[in-house]
């Protein structure tokens, strides 16, 4: 069984930059593909970044440039997120390529 968790969201304005973390238990990270979604109320999760097991990253266009997906190669994932938008408001997940799931990180940004 995996278990993962987000931290790291909150207020922010624009502009500003926040640093997600997700800490995955039983399993190391470096051993599976690991992503980054996100999702508005009403909308469906988009995909956001993945970081391979043998750690290539790829990235949305919307985040191109601003946002950068990391693993300390142990048990926890990053997403660095810079230069944030209003429209980069949402509840973000990690997620195991195996099919795990953690309870999501709420970001907003706003003046």
């Amino acid at each position: 069984q995996v278990m993962l968790e987000e931290s790291g969201g909150g207020l922010v304005q624009p502009g500003g930059s926040l640093r997600l973390s997700c800490v995955a238990s039983g399993r190391l990270v470096s051993y599976v593909g690991m992503d980054w979604y996100r999702q508005v109320p009403g909308k469906e999760r988009e995909w956001v970044a993945v970081i391979t097991a043998g750690g290539a990253t790829r990235y949305a266009d919307f985040v191109k440039g601003r946002f950068t997906i990391s693993s300390d190669a142990v048990n926890t994932l990053f997403l660095q997120m810079n230069d944030l938008k209003p429209e980069d408001t949402a509840v973000y997940y990690c997620h195991d390529r195996r099919g795990y799931w953690g309870q999501g990180t709420q970001v907003t940004v706003s003046s």
